[in-house]
Formats: C-alpha cells, sequence, structure tokens
C-alpha cells in the first residue's frame, strides 16, 4: 500500500504504461502495415536501390545516365537538395542582415524601402513567388539562338545561364593541395587577427589579406608546376549550348525566391535583435567618436547576435524543407527525383518516403547542431 501514495512510485508506474501505450501503437500501425503490403502481393526491403534507373536527370553534380542505379538518383537528389539550402541560406542570411539593417537607416527612403521589400515578400505564398520567378522573369528570356551573351562567353536565355568552364589537364591534386593551405593560412591569420585586436586593440585587413592568401598561392602553384587549364566556352550546337556550366533556369528561380522570402524573415529578426540592445549602448559608442557602421560592427551586432541566432536556426531549418517546393517547377531536387519518378517506377512507398524524411531530418539536426554550437559559443560567460 505504500507504494500507492509514494509520489515517486506513482510517476513511474504511469510512465511505464503510457510507454507501453505507444510501444503497441507503433506495433499495430507497423503490423497492419505490413499485413496489407503482403495480401496486395508488396514486396519491401531496399533492394531495388540497386536496380537500374532508366530515367535521366537534368542536373547532376556527379556523373549520373539512365544506366545508373535508383541508389545514385537518391545521391543525386540528395546533393541537388543540399546545394539549394547552402546557396539560399547563404544569400538569404547576406540579404536579410543587409534590409534588416537598413530598416534601422535614418534615411527615410531607405527605411521605406526596407519596410516594403519585407512586407511584400514575407506575405506573398513561397510557391507563388517560385511561380512568378520561374514562368514570369525566366520563361520569357528569348530562345537560345537569340541568347544575351557578354563578349561571346556568357550566355543567358530561357535555357539558362552558360558560363565558361575550367578544366584542369594535369595538375588536380597539386591545386587542391595549394587551396588546402590557403585555407590553412587563412585560419592561422584570423587566429591572429583576433589575438592582435585583442592586445592591442587594433583592426587589420583581414578579409582583404584572406582574399590575397586564397588567391595567390593556388596561381603561384598553377606557374610553378606548370598545371593545364584549359577554359571551355559553351558553344550553340542545334537547339542548345553545349560545354562550359550550365546554371537551370529551376535552380535560379527556387534560388531566388527562397532567398527573398527567407530573408524578409531573417530581416525582421536582425531588426529585432539591433532593438534588444540598449540605447545607452549607442549613445556611450557615439560619445567617444565612433562611427555609425563601426557601433554596428563592433559593438551592437555582437550583442545581438545572442538574440538573432536561435530564430535565425528556425528561418534555416524552413528554407532547407520549403526547397522541396522545387518539384512544382521541375528542379532535380530529392523529392522530385526520388519521392516523385523513383516512387512511381518502383512502387516502394515506404522505403523512399522513410529514406526522404529522414534526410530532412538528418539535414535539420545538423543544422541545429552547427547553429548552437556556434550560439553557444558567442553566448554570455556568467561569473
Amino acid at each position: 500500500m505504500k507504494l500507492i501514495y509514494n509520489q515517486k512510485a506513482r510517476a513511474i508506474f504511469f510512465q511505464i504504461i503510457c510507454v507501453i501505450i505507444i510501444c503497441y501503437f507503433f506495433y499495430y500501425i507497423l503490423n497492419n502495415t505490413f499485413s496489407n503490403l503482403s495480401s496486395r502481393g508488396i514486396t519491401t526491403g531496399f533492394d531495388f536501390l540497386s536496380e537500374k534507373s532508366g530515367f535521366g536527370i537534368s542536373q547532376s553534380l556527379i556523373d549520373y545516365s539512365e544506366n545508373n542505379t535508383y541508389g545514385d538518383t537518391f545521391l543525386v537528389g540528395l546533393l541537388n537538395t543540399v546545394l539549394v539550402s547552402i546557396l539560399g541560406i547563404f544569400f538569404a542570411t547576406i540579404l536579410g542582415f543587409l534590409i534588416g539593417i537598413t530598416k534601422m537607416s535614418n534615411n527615410w527612403l531607405l527605411k521605406k524601402l526596407a519596410t516594403c521589400y519585407i512586407e511584400i515578400f514575407r506575405n506573398v505564398p513561397l510557391l507563388l513567388q517560385i511561380f512568378f520567378w520561374y514562368f514570369a522573369v525566366l520563361q520569357t528570356l528569348p530562345s537560345p539562338r537569340n541568347s544575351f551573351n557578354v563578349g561571346e562567353s556568357v550566355f543567358l536565355n530561357v535555357r539558362g545561364l552558360y558560363l565558361p568552364s575550367l578544366d584542369i589537364i594535369n595538375g588536380y591534386q597539386v591545386l587542391l593541395f595549394s587551396i588546402f593551405i590557403s585555407f590553412i593560412l587563412i585560419f592561422i591569420w584570423y587566429k591572429y587577427v583576433h589575438y592582435y585586436k585583442n592586445k592591442t586593440g587594433k583592426e587589420v585587413p583581414a578579409l582583404l589579406i584572406s582574399l590575397f592568401i586564397l588567391i595567390c598561392i593556388p596561381l603561384i602553384s598553377i606557374f610553378t608546376f606548370n598545371i593545364d587549364i584549359n577554359v571551355t566556352k559553351p558553344i550553340l550546337k542545334g537547339f542548345n549550348f553545349s560545354g562550359g556550366i550550365s546554371l537551370l533556369p529551376e535552380l535560379t528561380a527556387l534560388l531566388i525566391a527562397l532567398s527573398l522570402y527567407t530573408a524578409s524573415f531573417i530581416a525582421e529578426i536582425v531588426r529585432s535583435g539591433i532593438t534588444s540592445i540598449s540605447l545607452g549602448q549607442w549613445e556611450a559608442a557615439y560619445s567617444i567618436g565612433l562611427k555609425k557602421n563601426k557601433i554596428l560592427k563592433l559593438i551592437i551586432i555582437p550583442q545581438a547576435l545572442r538574440v538573432i541566432i536561435p530564430p535565425l536556426t528556425s528561418q534555416y531549418l524552413n528554407l532547407t524543407k520549403n526547397s522541396s517546393l522545387a518539384m512544382a517547377i521541375g528542379y532535380p531536387d530529392l523529392v522530385s527525383v526520388f519521392a516523385g519518378t523513383t516512387l512511381n517506377q518502383t512502387g516502394q512507398a515506404i522505403e523512399i518516403i522513410f529514406m526522404t524524411m529522414g534526410v530532412y531530418l538528418t539535414l535539420s539536426l545538423l543544422t541545429s547542431v552547427i547553429m548552437n554550437i556556434y550560439n553557444k559559443k558567442i553566448s554570455l560567460i556568467e561569473r
């Protein structure tokens, strides 16, 4: 009887009952699913990943053809999803910070333009924005034969943007190693700049010198080791261009829409983060003669980041998940080529949907972990 009136024992008992109910629920769902599949003669498993796909994909970051397997289509779709997510996060962050800071400007026109941007792009559904950029803007470009061109090397038409490509004939490993060394030196340089600034209070042009390192070291390795690099220009053959690098209009429309839409939310997050800093911080900075750009860079933004990072993480997650709308305009992301075409051809709905959900879950958790590490790094350390 004592256990009945023991609060801790009752709590453990009800938790055990709750776990048993949840486990039974999932067991019932899975058992019912597999029973229905068996009665309809539908096989389960991941053996289909080794079967020949038989369909092409318009954009692939790896070598892919119709003779590749369904496992390769999964990898192609995954890489395309990661590509548009990373690029979207990069551009949305830059644009969002610029718009958010502009909205705090004393210039009436800039402030109103920033407000109009936020209200327009934030309140129009993302899918409609994707349709607008794809159908109303990019699909009105001229045909390949009438392409806009710059120096007969860069071409823009209804089928995409075509740029010259750099083909490394020999010395590929040496060039990669030189780039790797450049990043190591840049890392060391930033560590030194941080140490020098803390010790003396003086600033050093870290970004310019980093760009100088990143450009010069690979160039030195190219001339020192006689690395042959061939420039291939896109050439019009028949009804389309061949050679060079092509940027699909589907990718462009999706990237523009995702960046502009997410940037409108990031701008408000940045604005709220800046306004969370007390007015006394601004007044104290002005009193010692600092200009507004220096105040933002050295005082306001570093403190505001502690407020900005948590909701900013949510926007990064939303952008990654919203990239699945690419299917509406035919961009070959994971949902389109794997949860779409592959699912229709194989009928392995459970496995494919499970893998697709697992990818988005993994990308979201990875983004959260990275942002949480950064948030912990910039957080105040209480004593």
